[in-house]
């Protein structure tokens, strides 16, 4: 369908699932563009089918969108997503069907990066024991492993991207070294000036395992990040180090993890994620006195809480404008839409 026919009407957008965000000014942005607006305020998969079957944009939170709900769908021409990750779309269907998808890359970059920090920084100086003695009354007393001096010890990341590379800067004048390992990025001069200018060194994975006291993840998730830190890397960490997670749940074996932690080899880990959001009472990272959990809101700041909410209608806006949004996450013809 060419773009000039979808503006004979006014096309449909439905928004999936809410949580606690205010939509209102991606609503009045896509009204502007000429959409009319709907919530389907679910996760549910029949929920969207039924209020979003006609509809040609869906803005997605963490709603699972798949090859079944897609097939109730057929109007459907775009999907935004409200998160740098995309996990939670069949990438593959929708390119197959010449359906957009776009993600947010860049809007919380300082904020992931800063929460990164501060975990890492909280988790080490053990500041959820120490207020919580002093909130029972408790003034002279100490944990049972001493804060590691942070000058004299190394940060390790997994992933250099824009936030990899921020959390990198930002720690650097405070470890003693920071080492990182990406694949996936080039291996170029700028590259190495950047990483450089940060203070990063690149090694490989080997070496970020084995010899880094505070490790941080900062990957997408994929069938070959999944559960990436198991038993066995885990074990390969140095005893007494720290794990961080900002990035997806699923990257880290809860199970493998609690298990290092009950044994001394990890001396704590600080997440802002996990395998399901929002875990149960019971989980066990959640309930674990080693670990530090904070609800998926590093990405938060009096910026980004409205930055998401526009950039997430504002790509849909684009597309209907001019045939392609603004950071598809694939390349289609702008002809598809």
């Amino acid at each position: 369908m060419s773009i000039e026919s979808h503006k004979q009407y006014r096309p449909l957008a439905v928004y999936t699932d809410m949580d606690d965000t205010d939509f209102a000014a991606g609503v009045s942005l896509l009204e502007a563009a000429g959409f009319d607006v709907r919530y389907a305020s679910s996760q549910d998969p029949a929920v969207i089918a039924r209020e979003a079957a006609k509809a040609t944009a869906l803005l997605v939170g963490y709603a699972q969108i798949d090859a079944d709900l897609l097939d109730k769908l057929p109007d459907l021409r775009i999907i935004a997503l409200m998160s740098v990750g995309y996990n939670n779309v069949d990438l593959d269907e929708a390119r197959r069907r010449g359906i957009w998808l776009t993600n947010i890359p860049a809007a919380a970059t300082e904020e992931v990066a800063t929460h990164a920090l501060a975990l890492a920084l909280a988790a080490v100086r053990d500041l959820p024991f120490f207020a919580q003695a002093v909130n029972n009354g408790e003034w002279n007393i100490r944990n049972d492993l001493a804060p590691l001096r942070l000058s004299s010890r190394r940060l390790g990341l997994v992933g250099l991207g824009r936030i990899g590379r921020r959390f990198g800067q930002l720690a650097s004048p405070t470890f003693g070294e920071v080492i990182g390992y990406d694949p996936m990025l080039p291996d170029t001069p700028e590259t190495e000036a950047e990483l450089k200018a940060a203070g990063i060194r690149r090694t490989g994975l080997d070496e970020v395992l084995e010899t880094s006291h505070v490790l941080s993840l900062h990957v997408p998730l994929t069938p070959e990040t999944d559960q990436l830190m198991n038993a066995g890397t885990i074990a390969r960490m140095p005893a007494g180090s720290f794990l961080v997670n900002v990035s997806r749940g699923q990257l880290i074996d809860v199970e493998a993890v609690v298990e290092a932690l009950d044994a001394g080899h990890l001396a704590g880990v600080a997440v802002d994620v996990l395998e399901q959001e929002p875990p149960a009472a019971d989980h066990p990272l959640v309930t674990h006195p080693r670990a530090l959990v904070t609800p998926h809101v590093a990405y938060f700041s009096d910026h980004t809480d409205s930055e998401y909410v526009r950039q997430q209608a504002q790509n849909v806006a684009s597309w209907y404008a001019t045939g392609t949004p603004d950071t598809p996450i694939f390349p289609l013809e702008p002809a598809r839409t």
